[in-house]
C-alpha cells in the first residue's frame, strides 16, 4: 500500500481499484486476505466507512468474499472478473473514441492496424 490517493476520483473507488490492480498484477492471489478497512483507513488517513465502501463494492462484484470474523479474501474468479471489466472499459474509453477519430480523418482499417502494430513494435 504505497500508492497515494488523488482528488480526481472518489476515495472508495480508488481503494477498490488499488485492490483490483494488486490482484491483476499478481500481488494478491485467489483466497488471499486483503487488508482490513481499518488498515486502509489508518494507512490513507480516511474514514473506515469509506474504505469499507470500496471493499464492499468488490464483494458485490464477486471479486472479494467475506469470512465472518476473519476478513476479506480474493475469490477464485477475481482476476478474470477484473480483466473482463477493464477490457470492456478499455474498449469504451479508448477504442471507440479511437475509431471515431480514425473515421473523421479518413484512416482506413489497414492504416489504423499498421499504426497499432508499429506502436507495439516500439515497446520496450
Amino acid at each position: 500500500m504505497t500508492e497515494r490517493l488523488n482528488e480526481d476520483q472518489p476515495i472508495f473507488i480508488q481503494i477498490a481499484e488499488l485492490i483490483e490492480t494488486s490482484i491483476v498484477e499478481g500481488d494478491r492471489l485467489a483466497n488471499e486476505q486483503v487488508p482490513s478497512t481499518n488498515e486502509f483507513a489508518k494507512h490513507y488517513q480516511i474514514n473506515p466507512a469509506t474504505a469499507a465502501k470500496g471493499i464492499n463494492l468488490l464483494v458485490d462484484q464477486g471479486i472479494l468474499f467475506k469470512k465472518r470474523g476473519v476478513g476479506m479474501f480474493v475469490t477464485e474468479d477475481a482476476k478474470q472478473i477484473i480483466l473482463a471489466k477493464r477490457q470492456e472499459r478499455f474498449y469504451t474509453h479508448y477504442v471507440q473514441p479511437l475509431l471515431q477519430e480514425a473515421k473523421r480523418i479518413s484512416l482506413t482499417q489497414e492504416q489504423l492496424l499498421d499504426f497499432i502494430k508499429e506502436g507495439f513494435s516500439h515497446e520496450d
